[in-house]
């Protein structure tokens, strides 16, 4: 079982360290009282593989503490437990922004003290723990996607990658748009199958109306700048954080053209290696 401690300096990103720790399957556990850290680990391992890997964020912002979370670290690599711990820092200016920005108080602040005099307090005050981490992770400067690139890098295994989930929906727009897309294109300047009796009872998922609807040399180009779009578009949404990009596409009733355009774009993510479902929400409507 591994066992990873995430501290570090107020402000400097913990929870959002266990954020992305849990999309690597680890069971996390915020706000975790270091004299609680042994019997919680005793019942981790108790479950019999339940919790394989384990993440817990803790705060040690007073001398008993931090001299007890490094006595139970200690205690439990003694037998033989993998035990880590991710310390998350940031230089004191961008702790002190930071702070400002969200007018939050710092937890060390007391008697008129400032944020700087308690930035600093803390700094000193972690120091042990920061000579005894095994991964320091600086946080100044880094968007949400740098972290998270940051944290797979450590923490995936056999060298996983921080993937796109692309969801791509069709939809009408009688029935109106989806309140989760990212992003949405408009299909209703293809020609309309609807108007054509033998295909009105089809829909786009059908080989006859898929064929009408790309025999159009207008659909073939429109796909076609779509795909390049869509993959230019992944790996700068992926820089920037976001887990999962939504794409729907519509048509007038959400049958025809958008069901057709909407499999053909996630086939061909899925051709390229990408995370894609196709959903086609106004199919039966």
């Amino acid at each position: 079982m591994e066992f990873l401690i995430i501290t570090g300096l107020s402000g400097a990103g913990k929870s959002r360290a266990a954020d992305v720790l849990e999309d690597l399957d680890y069971y996390c556990v915020d706000n975790m009282p270091v004299a609680l850290l042994g019997r919680f680990a005793e019942f981790c391992i108790a479950a019999g593989g339940r919790y394989e890997k384990v993440a817990l964020v803790t705060d040690v912002r007073e001398n008993k503490d931090f001299s007890e979370l490094l006595k139970t670290l200690d205690e439990l690599r003694s037998t033989g437990l993998n035990c880590r711990i991710l310390y998350m820092d940031a230089d004191e200016s961008t702790i002190i922004r930071r702070y400002k920005e969200s007018r939050r108080p710092h937890p060390l602040a007391q008697n008129g003290q400032s944020i700087e005099e308690s930035v600093k307090k803390e700094i000193d005050l972690l120091a042990p723990v920061r000579d005894r981490a095994d991964h320091i992770v600086n946080t100044s400067g880094l968007t949400l996607g740098m972290l998270q690139n940051r944290i797979f890098a450590l923490f995936a295994e056999g060298g996983q990658k921080r993937e796109l989930n692309i969801p791509v929906i069709s939809f009408g727009y009688k029935h109106g748009i989806p309140m989760d897309a990212d992003l949405v294109f408009d299909v209703r300047f293809l020609p309309n199958p609807f108007y054509v009796d033998e295909l009105r009872p089809l829909t786009g998922l059908d080989l006859p109306v898929a064929e009408y609807v790309f025999g159009h040399r207008q659909a073939r180009e429109f796909m076609e700048k779509l795909e390049d779009m869509i993959e230019f578009l992944i790996p700068m949404y992926i820089e920037e954080g976001k887990l999962s990009l939504t794409v729907a596409v519509g048509c007038t009733g959400g049958r025809h053209r958008s069901v057709a355009i909407a499999k053909a774009l996630s086939d061909h993510l899925r051709a390229r290696g990408f995370i894609s479902e196709n959903i086609n929400r106004d199919l039966e409507k």
